[in-house]
C-alpha cells in the first residue's frame, strides 16, 4: 500500500510539473520569407464615413507591433488594463496617419498629424467639416481638431486626458468643441507599493449565491484598489473650439458619460465603493446621475449594489433600471429598461421587461413606453411617432421587432417580425439610420416619410449574398432595392440618398481586393459604379491558392458546410495534401439552423496576424471553418451531446475532403483557437481522424470554470457529469497524437487562463504523449505583437511540417 501511494504521488508531482521544463527559454523565430513578407506589409485602412455622406475618413493603420510595445508596463485593475506611462488602455488598436477623401468631388487631404504620432482614435464632428482625433503619448491623451477640407490641425489639449476607460471624448451636439474625461489637475503621487504586506487580503460571503464567470485581472488587494482609484478618476471637463476650458462637476470614477442630443445635460455613470474582487468594475457600485453642464446634479436615476450575484445566464440581468441612455429623436428624455422578474429567468413572469422613458426637467413619474414578454434587446428611433423596440430571449432564440409609438407611451405595438435569433436565411437585416438630432443616429426614412430601409448579410444556401430593402411601415412589405450577385461580394455601408437610390458600397471578389463605391441604382450596367478607393492585394502570393465553397451531410443529417482552400499550384494528379482543419464549435436549438451555409465563396481571403490559412503557402490544404454544430432541440441541452456530435461533424468532414481527393486521410491535422482549441483537444481524445493538433488559447478542465463556460449556463454542480466528459484534461490519457499548446501568459480571456494550458501540458508530459508547450510572453487571449505572430506560425508550420506532412512519423504508441 505504501509503495502504491508512492507511486501515484509521483504520477501526480509529474502531472503538476512546471512547463518549465520543456527546455530553455527560446529566442523568437519566422516562418518563410513569404510569410514573412506579408506580415510586414502595411494593412489596408480602415474607412469612416461623414456624417453627411459627402466624404469618408481613411485611418491607415502601422504594420504588426513589436514586442517591446506590446510588453510595455501594465496595469491590470477591475478587468481592465491600462498602461500607466500613458493613463490610457494598454491593448487598443492605434492608426498612424489620417486621410479625407470627398465622395463626389474634391481633393483627397491628408490630415496633418505629429510625427510618429499613435491615434487612438478619430471623431468626425456634426456636420463633417472637422475631425477631432486622439493620441497616445507619455503622460496621458492628447486632443487634436483637423479641418477636413484644408487638412490643418491643432491641438486642443495636452496628454493630460485620461483613457483609462477607453476614448475620453465626445463631441458635443453642436459641433462647437468636446466634452472629455482629464486627469485630476490635483491628482497625487501614485500610491507607493508597500515594502511588506501590511495583513492578508479577506473575502467573506454571508451566504448568498453569487456565481459569476471567472473573470481575469480582477483587483487582489487594499493595493490595487489604491491603484485603480488613482488611474481611473477623471475630472470632466468642456474644451471648446474657441474660449476657455471649464470643469464641469467634480473628480470621480466617472465610466461614462454621454451628451444629450439637445446638449443641455450629461448622463454620468459613476463607480463607486464598496469594490469587489470577484467581478470588474462594470459590476461595481453605480450611481447614474443627470448632470447640467456646470456639473450640477438634476437628477440622481440610479444607484445601484455591487452585482456579483446574478444568476449565471445568458437571459439574466441586473435588477433595478439598466441600460439608462438617452431616447435619440428628441432634445433630452431618458430611456431605461426594468426587469419585472428580478432579473432572473427562473421567476415566472409574464412581463420580463419594462420600457421607461422620462422628459427633462425629470421632475415626474417616468411614463411606460412597453411591456416585454422577453428581454429587451434595444430601440432604433424614429420619430415622435415612430420607433423600433426589440426584444428576445436566448434560450429559445426567440427574437421579435415591434413598431410603437413613443408619442402614446403604453399604446398597442404592431409585431414587425418574430423569428429565430439563429435563423441566418430568415434575417431581415438591421434598420439604416442617419444622423439626426444632436448627430444621434435615428431611421433613415424617404423623404415622405412612408419607408425605412434595411440592410442585411442575405444569407442563403449559395452563401451570402449582402441586400438593402425598402420597407412600407404602413403594410410591412418589402421591396429589394439592390443585391450583391456572383462573382462579387458587395455590401452596402452607407445610403447617401435613398429617394435618389446612392448607395456607397464595399466590393470585392475571390480575386479583387475590397474597395469602395458609389451605386448609383438610377443608371444601368457598369455606369451605376463609381470606384471611391483603389486599396491594392497585399498578398500577392494568395492569387494563385484555389477556394471552394463546400457541402456535406452528418451522418444524424444535419447539414454542414466549410470553405475548402487547396494551395497555389496544386495538382490534383499528383495525389492528396496533407490537411490542416481549423475550427469553432457553436451551439443551436434546432437542426435546421445549424444546417444552414455560413460564408460566401466570393470573399477576398488574404491572411493576416497568426493565420491557419498561412499554412498554404507551404504546401497544405486547409479546410476553413467546417460547421461544428452542437445542437440541442426541445428539451435537451446541446452540450449533453457534445462529444458525439462534435466527433460526427469532423469525420463527415474528412470523409469529405477525401472523397474529393485532395486530402491524404493519414496526413490531416486539427487545430483551433479558444474554444477551438478545447475542440481540438477534445477530437485527438475521442477520435481516431487526425495525425497532429494544434490548440492555441484553450481551457481544457471545464471544473475550472465552474460556473459555465459558452453557452452553457448550468455550472459544475447541476451537471458534473457533463463537465467531467467534456473537459480533455480528463482524458489526455487518450490522446496518442503530438499536440502544440501555444498561450499568451497575458491572456485576458474569461476562463482561459494559461494555467489551463501549463496544466494539460504538464498531464501529457506525466502520461508521455508527445507535446509541446510555447508560452507567449507579454500576448493576451489574440496575439499582437511581429515577433509572437512571426513565432507562432514558425511553430504552426514546423509541427505540421514534423507529425502531419510527413506519412512516415512515428506517432506517440
Amino acid at each position: 500500500m505504501a509503495n502504491r501511494l508512492a507511486r501515484s504521488g509521483s504520477l501526480i508531482l509529474l502531472i503538476l510539473a512546471s512547463p518549465l521544463e520543456i527546455g530553455a527559454q527560446e529566442k523568437y523565430r519566422d516562418p518563410s520569407p513569404a510569410i514573412v513578407r506579408i506580415l510586414d506589409a502595411a494593412p489596408t485602412p480602415t474607412v469612416v464615413l461623414s456624417p453627411d455622406r459627402t466624404k469618408f475618413l481613411m485611418l491607415e493603420r502601422p504594420a504588426l507591433p513589436p514586442i517591446w510595445e506590446v510588453a510595455a508596463p501594465e496595469l491590470r485593475l477591475a478587468g481592465d488594463r491600462i498602461n500607466p506611462r500613458t493613463n490610457a488602455q494598454s491593448r487598443g488598436q492605434t492608426f498612424s496617419a489620417l486621410i479625407v477623401q470627398p465622395i463626389v468631388r474634391g481633393e483627397t487631404r491628408r490630415l496633418v498629424i505629429p510625427w510618429k504620432a499613435k491615434i487612438s482614435s478619430a471623431m468626425w464632428a456634426p456636420g463633417g467639416q472637422r475631425v477631432a482625433y486622439t493620441l497616445i503619448q507619455d503622460g496621458g491623451v492628447s486632443l487634436w481638431v483637423a479641418d477636413a477640407a484644408t487638412g490643418e490641425t491643432r491641438m486642443l489639449a495636452g496628454p493630460v486626458l485620461n483613457g483609462a476607460f477607453g476614448n475620453p471624448c465626445q463631441w458635443l451636439p453642436s459641433g462647437a468643441g468636446l466634452i472629455c474625461s482629464r486627469i485630476p489637475a490635483n491628482r497625487t503621487a501614485t500610491p507607493p507599493i508597500p515594502v511588506a504586506p501590511i495583513g492578508p487580503a479577506v473575502q467573506e460571503t454571508d451566504g448568498g449565491a453569487a456565481p459569476n464567470p471567472t473573470y481575469e485581472d480582477l483587483l487582489k488587494s487594499s493595493e490595487d484598489e489604491a491603484l485603480f482609484e488613482h488611474y481611473f478618476t477623471t475630472q470632466l471637463v468642456l474644451l471648446p473650439l474657441t474660449g476657455t476650458d471649464q470643469a464641469i462637476g467634480g473628480p470621480g470614477l466617472h465610466q461614462d458619460f454621454q451628451i444629450s442630443p439637445d446638449g443641455r445635460f450629461l448622463l454620468v455613470q459613476t463607480l463607486h465603493r464598496p469594490y469587489s474582487y470577484l467581478v470588474p468594475a462594470g459590476r461595481f457600485p453605480m450611481r447614474i446621475e443627470v448632470w447640467d453642464m456646470s456639473g450640477n446634479i438634476v437628477k440622481v436615476v440610479s444607484d445601484r449594489g455591487l452585482q456579483d450575484n446574478i444568476p449565471r445566464s445568458a437571459d439574466a440581468v441586473g435588477g433595478g433600471p439598466r441600460s439608462i441612455t438617452w431616447r435619440n429623436d428628441a432634445p433630452a428624455t431618458l430611456v431605461w429598461v426594468e426587469a419585472q422578474d428580478g432579473g432572473n429567468p427562473a421567476t415566472p413572469s409574464k412581463v420580463r421587461d419594462r420600457v421607461l422613458m422620462l422628459d427633462a426637467p425629470f421632475s415626474v413619474a417616468p411614463v411606460t413606453l412597453a411591456d416585454l414578454e422577453f428581454r429587451s434587446r434595444g430601440i432604433v428611433w424614429g420619430t415622435a411617432d415612430l420607433a423600433v423596440l426589440s426584444e428576445g430571449w436566448n434560450k429559445t432564440r426567440l427574437a421579435r421587432s415591434w413598431i410603437v409609438n413613443p408619442s402614446r407611451p403604453g399604446s398597442t405595438s404592431r409585431l414587425l417580425f418574430e423569428r429565430s435569433s439563429e435563423d441566418r436565411y430568415s434575417d431581415p437585416g438591421r434598420f439604416v439610420t442617419r444622423p439626426g438630432l444632436g448627430n444621434q443616429p435615428v431611421l433613415m426614412t424617404s423623404k415622405d416619410g412612408k419607408f425605412v430601409y434595411l440592410a442585411g448579410e442575405g444569407a442563403s444556401a449559395e452563401g451570402d449574398r449582402p441586400f438593402v430593402d425598402r420597407m412600407e411601415l404602413a403594410t410591412g412589405k418589402k421591396l429589394r432595392l439592390f443585391q450583391s450577385t456572383a462573382p462579387y461580394y458587395e455590401e452596402v455601408v452607407g445610403i447617401a440618398d435613398p429617394d435618389l437610390g446612392r448607395l456607397i458600397t464595399r466590393r470585392e471578389s475571390a480575386t479583387d481586393p475590397p474597395n469602395h463605391f458609389v451605386r448609383d441604382l438610377k443608371k444601368k450596367g457598369a455606369q451605376q459604379l463609381t470606384q471611391l478607393t483603389r486599396f491594392y492585394d497585399t498578398a500577392p502570393e494568395f492569387a494563385a491558392v484555389s477556394k471552394q465553397q463546400i457541402s456535406y451531410t452528418r451522418a444524424d443529417g444535419v447539414k454542414l458546410s466549410a470553405t475548402l482552400y487547396l494551395p497555389p499550384g496544386y495538382d490534383k494528379s499528383k495525389g492528396p495534401l496533407p490537411f490542416l482543419l481549423w475550427a469553432y464549435p457553436q451551439e443551436f436549438r434546432s437542426a435546421q439552423a445549424a444546417s444552414q451555409v455560413v460564408g460566401s465563396p466570393h470573399r477576398f481571403t488574404r491572411p493576416s496576424g497568426a493565420s491557419h490559412l498561412f499554412l498554404l503557402l507551404q504546401g497544405y490544404g486547409v479546410l476553413d471553418g467546417p460547421t461544428m454544430p452542437i445542437v440541442g432541440e426541445g428539451d435537451k441541452e446541446p452540450n449533453d451531446t457534445y462529444i458525439e456530435q462534435l466527433v460526427a461533424s469532423a469525420q463527415a468532414a474528412v470523409e469529405k475532403i477525401v472523397s474529393l481527393g485532395v486530402a491524404d486521410p493519414k496526413r490531416i491535422g486539427v487545430g483551433g483557437h479558444s474554444y477551438g482549441a478545447f475542440m481540438t483537444a477534445n477530437l485527438l481524445a475521442h477520435s481516431d481522424l487526425f495525425r497532429a493538433g494544434i490548440a492555441r488559447s484553450g481551457a481544457y478542465n471545464r471544473s475550472l470554470t465552474p460556473f459555465g463556460f459558452q453557452n452553457e449556463d448550468r455550472s459544475y454542480w447541476e451537471a458534473q457529469q457533463l463537465y467531467s466528459r467534456m473537459s480533455p484534461f480528463n482524458y489526455a490519457d487518450k490522446i496518442k497524437e503530438p499536440l502544440l499548446m501555444i498561450h499568451g501568459m497575458a491572456d485576458d480571456n474569461t476562463g482561459t487562463f494559461p494555467l489551463q494550458s501549463e496544466r494539460m501540458y504538464a498531464a501529457l508530459k506525466g502520461i508521455g504523449t508527445k507535446a509541446r508547450l510555447v508560452m507567449l510572453p507579454a500576448e493576451a487571449h489574440g496575439y499582437r505583437a511581429r515577433e509572437s505572430i512571426g513565432h507562432t506560425l514558425f511553430e504552426m508550420t514546423s509541427w505540421m511540417d514534423r507529425y502531419v506532412k510527413e506519412s512516415g512519423a512515428t506517432l506517440t504508441p
